[in-house]
C-alpha cells in the first residue's frame, strides 16, 4: 500500500499528493497540466503519462478533480480507471460530485470488484498544504480500514461516515451550505458595521469571543477582507456548484428548504455577475457594490 497513484493535481491535489511523498509514499501522479505534474516531479514524486501508467504503478489511485466531468472522464471512459483497473487496486475520490454520481461509480465498481471510497475533503488550500484536512469517507468499512494510514497522512481529521457509498458526499455538501449561509452572512454583517463607522478589525476582536464567531467570518476576513485580496482559496463557482449539488439531493429526497433555495438563487446570480472566479469572500465586496448603487440611486 505504499505505491500511490495521484490524479488531478490542482490547488488541492498537488499539496496533498506531496504530502504523501514527503511521508515516503511513491507517488506518482497524473494532470493535463504538464507544470503541475512537473512540480510534483520536483518533491520527489513520478510522472504518468497516461491513466493506464498510473495504474500499473500504483496499489492505491486518489483522485482530486474539478468537476463532474471530470471525474465521469477519469472513472468512466472506455479508457478510465474502472475499465482498466481490477480488484488489485483501490480506488478513491477525493473531489466533491453529487451523490448519484458516486453511487454510478461505486455501481461499476462493485461490477469488477474493485474497491471503491467516495471520500471528499474539507479544508481549503491550506488545510492540503498543512495535512489537516477533514476527510469524510463513504464506502465499505474494510476497504476504509485499509487505506486509513493515507487519509492519516493528508488529513487532521478523518471520518468514516457509513457503508453507503455518497454518505461522505452528503456530509461535505451539508458543510458546503452552511458555507454558502456563512459567507452570505459575514458579507451583509460587515456592511452594517461600516455603515455604523464600526472598525472591521475591532468588530472581529469582538465578535471572536461572541457566539457570532465561525470559522468563515475568521477566513474570509483575515484571509481576504482585511486584504482586500480576493485571489481565490475557494471560488464563488465552486460554493455555487457545491450549494446546486445539495439542492440536488433536497430535492430527490423530496425535501423542501426554500432559504437554501434562495442562498443558491444568490449565488447564481453573483457568479452572472462575474465574481465566479474570484474567492466566495468576495461576496462582501459585491454587497458592498449594490448597496454603493441603491444610495446614487435616491
Amino acid at each position: 500500500m505504499k505505491r500511490i497513484g495521484f490524479i488531478g493535481l490542482g490547488n488541492m491535489g498537488l499539496p496533498m499528493a506531496i504530502g504523501l511523498v514527503k511521508e515516503g509514499y511513491t507517488v506518482t501522479g497524473y494532470d493535463i497540466n504538464e507544470q503541475a505534474v512537473l512540480s510534483l516531479k520536483e518533491q520527489g514524486g513520478r510522472i504518468a503519462t497516461t491513466i493506464g501508467q498510473v495504474l500499473v504503478s500504483s496499489d492505491v489511485i486518489l483522485t482530486s478533480l474539478p468537476s463532474v466531468k471530470a471525474v465521469e472522464e477519469v472513472y468512466l471512459a472506455a479508457d478510465g480507471l474502472i475499465e482498466q483497473g481490477d480488484k488489485t487496486k483501490i480506488l478513491v475520490d477525493t473531489s466533491t460530485v453529487s451523490p448519484e454520481l458516486n453511487q454510478m461509480i461505486d455501481q461499476a465498481c462493485a461490477e469488477k470488484e474493485i474497491p471503491f471510497l467516495a471520500s471528499p475533503v474539507s479544508g481549503g488550500v491550506v488545510g492540503a498544504e498543512q495535512q489537516t484536512l477533514t476527510v469524510m469517507a463513504g464506502g465499505r468499512r474494510e476497504v476504509f480500514e485499509r487505506v486509513l494510514p493515507i487519509f492519516e497522512v493528508i488529513g487532521g481529521n478523518v471520518f468514516h461516515v457509513n457503508e453507503q457509498i455518497d454518505s461522505g458526499t452528503t456530509v461535505k455538501l451539508i458543510n458546503n451550505l452552511l458555507i454558502g449561509f456563512y459567507t452570505a452572512g459575514v458579507s451583509e454583517a460587515l456592511h452594517i458595521a461600516i455603515k455604523k463607522n464600526i472598525n472591521l478589525d475591532d468588530l472581529y476582536s469582538m465578535l471572536s469571543v461572541s457566539y457570532g464567531q465561525s470559522r468563515i467570518y475568521e477566513r474570509n476576513y483575515k484571509a481576504f477582507i482585511a486584504n482586500n485580496d480576493f485571489e481565490p482559496g475557494f471560488s464563488l463557482k465552486l460554493l455555487r456548484k457545491d450549494l446546486e449539488f445539495a439542492m440536488e439531493a433536497a430535492e430527490n429526497n423530496q425535501l423542501d428548504l426554500p432559504i437554501s433555495k434562495t442562498l443558491l438563487s444568490l449565488y447564481q446570480q453573483v457568479e452572472k455577475e462575474g465574481y465566479g472566479d474570484q474567492d466566495m469572500a468576495v461576496l462582501y465586496e459585491r454587497v458592498k457594490e449594490q448597496s454603493a448603487k441603491k444610495e446614487a440611486e435616491k
